[in-house]
């Protein structure tokens, strides 16, 4: 009874891994082993420090900076992952466009608010390749709005390529 007890347990957790894992949209499985440190600028101290996960416990955010095809991505999904499958994190993917599209339909529709109240239940929201494809000056004060709602409440990883200076 007991071995039964134990396997039932075993596989409810990986279909809660799996469900979780299909519900953060990852655009596909990355993990650390599949990323080569050698043949990177990344610092893989500050790297392996971000996949223990804690600064989502305090939700702390995250801002990857670095020219296109230096792991950024990669690195992102990786923590994503990581925070599932080991910390039973709830975790949201997104490209930023993607993201600013999402908020400016909403508020189209007279439904502004419901993408934010969603994610305020999120530990974890991704955010790729901000600044890689312009938005509108509005969809920029929607995604603004968003990021204000969620510090403090919701740990945010942002991928950009570009430097402090350009996000104007």
């Amino acid at each position: 009874m007991s071995q039964l007890l134990k396997a039932e347990m075993a596989e409810r957790e990986v279909r809660s891994i799996a469900y979780h894992t299909k519900v953060a949209r990852f655009p596909s499985y990355k993990d650390l082993a599949g990323f080569d440190f050698a043949s990177s600028d990344i610092n893989e101290a500050t790297v392996r420090q971000l996949h223990r996960g804690e600064f989502i416990e305090n939700a702390e955010n995250v801002v990857l900076i670095g020219g296109p095809g230096t792991g950024k991505s990669h690195v992102a999904t990786a923590i994503g992952v990581q925070a599932i499958e080991h910390h039973r994190r709830k975790v949201r993917f997104y490209s930023t466009v993607e993201l600013v599209n999402a908020l400016e339909y909403e508020k189209a529709l007279g439904k502004a608010g419901k993408i934010a109240e969603m994610l305020t239940k999120i530990d974890l929201v991704i955010l790729d390749e901000l600044g890689y494809l312009p938005f509108s000056r509005s969809g920029g004060a929607l995604l603004f709005h968003l990021l204000s709602k969620l510090y403090e409440r919701t740990s945010v990883v942002i991928t950009t390529n570009l430097s402090f200076s350009e996000w104007a």
